[in-house]
Parts: C-alpha cells; structure tokens; sequence
C-alpha cells in the first residue's frame, strides 16, 4: 500500500519527500504510521524501477531537498494497480480505503465501478469476526457485551459502506 500511496499522491503533483510523507500519513494515520525507513527505500525501489523520478532542488534552509514526480510509465504502473487490485486491498478496511483514495485517477468509469463491484461482492459475502460451528455468529448471539459492541459497529459500518458502493456504482454507470 506505501508504494500506491507514494504513486497516487505523486500522480496529483511533484512533492519533497517530507510533503510525500505528510501525506501518507494523513491518509494511513495511526492505523499503519509510515517510517522512513520503509518510505525511502520504497522510493529508490520506485525510482530504480523508472516509476518516479528525482531531482534536487534549493531548500528553504541550507539543505537541498529531492523533488520527487511521476514518470509516464509510473502512470501507467498506477493505473495498472488500481484497475487490477489484489484481492487483499479489496477485502483490508484500510488498504481499500487507500485504493478508493486514487481510484479517480482510472479515466474509465466503467473500471472504477468493476473495482467497487469487487468490494461489493466481498461485502455481501457473510462474514464476522467470530465463528461458531463454521458460522457467522451475529451481534444478537455474541457472548458478551464487547463482541456485542464489535459486531453492531462492523454491521452498521458495512450497511453503510454497501449502500454507498450501490449509489457509486450507478452513478458511475449513469
């Protein structure tokens, strides 16, 4: 996810690698905190890859900064990721939200609505965090008052996560 992050930012313009880190981490926050020491080494993978460029500029103090920026076959890598999501960036709560962060820059509407398609079907899949002889068990059949909690929050969650992805998608399908 840290490299469609750095790719979907730069996507939108060039940035320093501070500005690029703010980002990631307003994105991704205190869910999964990104460190420079796995965000640089992803950018010169992404760099050696011909996915993003560099180039130094004057700071604003004495240091001069990297400008980072996105090649065309870094667009292209983007949009190849986010037409073609792995099926854990669909069914993870956060790594889809970051795929649905950069899903504008896929120009057709039509494989943006596939991708939410994806997700719809995952969610309509019966699921919970507990399981009883091979089922689902329900918030109304948990043991306790904190399972309780846990499974009334995810099913409210996921009522209004589907209701949104059924509006998306037919907005996207005029």
């Amino acid at each position: 996810m840290l490299e469609l992050s750095i790719l979907g930012f730069l996507y939108e313009e060039p940035l320093h690698g501070y500005e690029l880190k703010a980002r990631i981490q307003g994105l991704s926050g205190h869910i999964r905190p990104v460190s420079d020491g796995a965000l640089y080494p992803a950018i010169t993978r992404l760099v050696k890859a011909g996915l993003v460029e560099q180039r130094t500029e004057p700071g604003s103090g004495a240091a001069p900064r990297r400008i980072l920026s996105l090649t065309e076959a870094g667009r292209a890598d983007l949009q190849a990721r986010l037409r073609n999501p792995k099926e854990v960036e669909i069914t993870d709560g956060q790594r889809f939200f970051t795929l649905l962060s950069f899903l504008r820059h896929l120009p057709d509407r039509a494989e943006q609505a596939a991708v939410l398609r994806r997700r719809q079907d995952f969610l309509d899949t019966p699921a919970s965090f507990f399981y009883r002889d091979g089922e689902p068990v329900r918030a109304e059949e948990a043991p306790d008052l904190f399972r309780q909690g846990m499974l009334r929050i995810a099913r409210a969650t996921g009522a209004e996560e589907k209701q949104w992805l059924t509006e998306a998608i037919a907005s996207l399908e005029g």
